[in-house]
């Protein structure tokens, strides 16, 4: 039987007691995988490499090797939360990289989206590579691919997978939750202990604000993105918005207009907010949101993010606009 293809009989993961078995069943099938060797992981912080680091170091512990990788385009808070949970919380044997700067300075003047993407990814492998060639006794990949990945891409997708490492540096491949759908890996993480902001964490690009800064990242629009999609976050958690819609994040273009602050002219870039729900990606609808919400927003983030002058509701649904604006 195709070891990639989810048996028909298979039962959904929808309760904690089903969760605790499928959690028991591959903790047994990892240990008896990976025996005393080391199972190398990208921890993003996303949803799948949190469950998958979990459950390895429920079954390993300490020889599950996590590398987080800060690349500055992270949301604010998010590799602080990755400690937390993780080295804190978990005692994770967890290697963090700052490399801001370092993926800053290749990205800098550069404006075209597909390049972005191709750098900020080639300098992940560059990093990832650097790290995995320090350790000895890593025989093992572990990756959180989930079925969609599979059935979208045969197996093999970008995001998920650190492909194009060296060929003296191909693993074995751990893939425990690749035969879940994403519903039944938040319920495993659930189980699992993992914090409900972690378990419930949105969709967010591999390229992270990167690719929400529109144009030629600088540090100051950076800035000012991360302060703004920090401000409509945690909005949206006040008022409940926060789980009903599937993805809501601002956008900052390369571009200012002019604006009024303290009696002067004041010249300042806008924030956009995008907020969709959507079943498959495929398509999207524009979520309703409460005009008084939508006026609190502007309010905090026009005076509390310095650059920041305008904020715009994108109404675009998909078709004809995409999710993501790059």
């Amino acid at each position: 039987m195709d070891s990639n293809k989810r048996p028909c009989d298979m039962q959904r993961i929808t309760t904690p007691a089903l969760a605790k078995a499928f959690i028991d069943e591959q903790v047994k099938l990892i240990r008896e995988q990976v025996k005393d060797k080391k199972v190398l992981l990208a921890l993003s912080g996303g949803v799948d490499s949190s469950v998958v680091a979990a459950l390895l170091i429920k079954a390993i512990g300490k020889q599950l090797v996590c590398v987080h990788v800060n690349h500055g385009l992270m949301r604010k808070g998010e590799s602080e939360q990755v400690i937390e949970v993780f080295k804190n919380g978990l005692d994770a044997n967890l290697i963090y990289i700052d490399a801001t700067d370092r993926y800053l300075e290749k990205l800098k003047g550069v404006d075209s989206p597909e390049t972005k993407r191709k750098i900020i990814g080639a300098e992940f492998i560059r990093i990832f590579e650097e790290e995995a060639r320090k350790l000895e006794g890593v025989e093992f990949l572990a990756q959180g691919t989930i079925y969609p990945d599979i059935i979208e891409s045969d197996g093999v997708k970008a995001h998920h997978n650190v492909g194009g490492l060296p060929e003296d540096l191909q693993f074995e491949l751990v893939e425990p939750v690749k035969l879940l759908y994403k519903d039944e890996v938040r319920v495993v993480g659930y189980e699992l202990g993992l914090p409900k902001k972690m378990v419930d964490r949105q969709p967010f690009p591999g390229p992270g604000l990167g690719v929400r800064c529109l144009g030629a990242i600088t540090r100051d629009r950076l800035h000012a993105l991360r302060e703004a999609d920090a401000i409509l976050r945690e909005e949206f958690d006040n008022c409940g918005l926060s789980s009903k819609v599937w993805q809501y994040f601002i956008a900052v273009p390369d571009f200012k207009s002019v604006g009024v602050k303290d009696g002067k002219r004041y010249e300042g870039w806008p924030a956009i907010i995008r907020a969709v729900n959507t079943v498959d990606a495929m398509s999207a609808t524009i979520e309703e949101i409460p005009y008084d919400v939508l006026h609190k927003i502007t309010d905090r983030i026009t005076k509390e993010v310095d650059g920041i002058n305008r904020v715009l509701f994108d109404l675009t649904p998909k078709p004809i606009g995409t999710i993501e604006w790059e």
